[in-house]
């Protein structure tokens, strides 16, 4: 089987670089292609094989891959894949909209249809600031990619979902059927030495520092609420949730990926305010036995079990968030039954389903 991988882009390591890197220690001599990459800056990934497009000199230049989004489609399009019989893509943007050879197989792990295009406008032009008198032009390059997105689903002959609600998407956005695979949660969190009740203090948040993800509601209602919480992350929002920040928070900044474990495990909870398609975030704090409050959409409805690996609030607003605490206040949880629950995301279990469905794939094709 010669096989490749596809990324949409690798300027950092993130949750669907996760499944990327998942998807390379099965198939490790498969070469990854992708628009652009932060080469040094992928962790497992840093030594892969790593194939990117002519999209890199400009990447190198600006140094942001967000506004390279409209020159992405072609440049995707343009990888060389004449070699390879099997193809496999990682998408939540573009990598799903290669060419491969006619009798070839394709399987795309799809993370969500193009955010941007389809859901999410208005935070693309809020969370990369976008000029007003640009806004007009980058609405009507967004409704290019939306009919390019639909046109690329046919190149695509099996669809994984990374939950239900993505499955969902898919349905609807492609009227394509998919089978869902949650997102893998690697071994180390699964390993690492599983804290005492006693030894977890505060409330804890991870993720990239943007406005959809809502940790300034996080922020709002632990200076209300006078509760220690600490967010580990950064991004373009840093400087905002800073200022907004009582006593009773921290903001860590960057947390290295090696002290995550500790971080999750010294936790009294993770709090998710926001709507993620999957996340492997919530995986990871239930894999160190660390419960998740979590507002009541998304993939977390997958993973999440509510009143024994966690709870969930039914709006993103301060007073629903305070109702989950007091109940979560009032509510035992065994730590080592929430770790156990996590054991079924395991990064072996991943990389199986994953190579079972893309053999089922090349079966069916011939």
């Amino acid at each position: 089987m010669r096989l490749a991988i596809i990324a949409d882009w690798l300027p950092t390591f993130g949750g669907a670089e996760h499944v990327i890197a998942e998807l390379h220690a099965l198939w490790p001599e498969a070469p990854i292609f992708t628009t652009v990459a932060r080469h040094g800056h992928l962790g497992p990934l840093d030594h892969a094989d790593i194939r990117t497009s002519t999209l890199q000199k400009w990447y190198r230049l600006l140094g942001r891959h967000e506004v390279l989004l409209p020159w992405m489609p072609r440049a995707i399009e343009a990888v060389d894949l004449r070699a390879f019989d099997t193809v496999m893509s990682s998408s939540h943007a573009v990598a799903k909209g290669i060419i491969p050879s006619s009798s070839a197989v394709h399987v795309c792990y799809c993370h969500t249809p193009m955010r941007y295009a389809w859901e999410m406008e208005e935070e693309y032009l809020r969370d990369f600031r976008v000029p007003k008198m640009l806004r007009r032009t980058v609405r009507r390059t967004l409704k290019h990619l939306r009919r390019w997105d639909m046109t690329t689903a046919r190149r695509v002959d099996r669809f994984l979902a990374n939950s239900r609600t993505t499955q969902e998407r898919i349905s609807r956005v492609y009227g394509r059927e998919s089978t869902v695979i949650p997102p893998p949660v690697q071994e180390k969190f699964l390993k690492a030495p599983l804290s005492a009740a006693t030894d977890r203090k505060g409330f804890l948040a991870i993720g990239r520092l943007v406005p959809y993800k809502r940790f300034d509601l996080l922020i709002a209602a632990a200076n209300q609420l006078h509760i220690p919480l600490t967010i580990a992350g950064n991004g373009s929002d840093f400087a905002r949730l800073k200022a907004l920040a009582g006593p009773t928070v921290h903001m860590l900044g960057f947390v290295p990926d090696a002290d995550l474990p500790d971080l999750y495990g010294h936790a009294r909870a993770l709090l998710l305010p926001q709507v993620e398609d999957a996340g492997v975030v919530p995986l990871e704090a239930q894999a160190c036995g660390t419960p998740v409050i979590a507002l009541r959409r998304g993939g977390v409805l997958d993973t999440v079990q509510d009143g024994v690996t966690g709870m969930f609030f039914g709006e993103q607003t301060v007073d629903a968030l305070q109702g989950a605490l007091e109940r979560f206040g009032h509510t035992p949880f065994d730590h080592a039954a929430i770790r156990e629950h996590a054991r079924q995301f395991s990064s072996d279990r991943f990389r199986e389903r994953i190579e079972q469905m893309v053999m089922r794939v090349i079966e069916m094709k011939k």
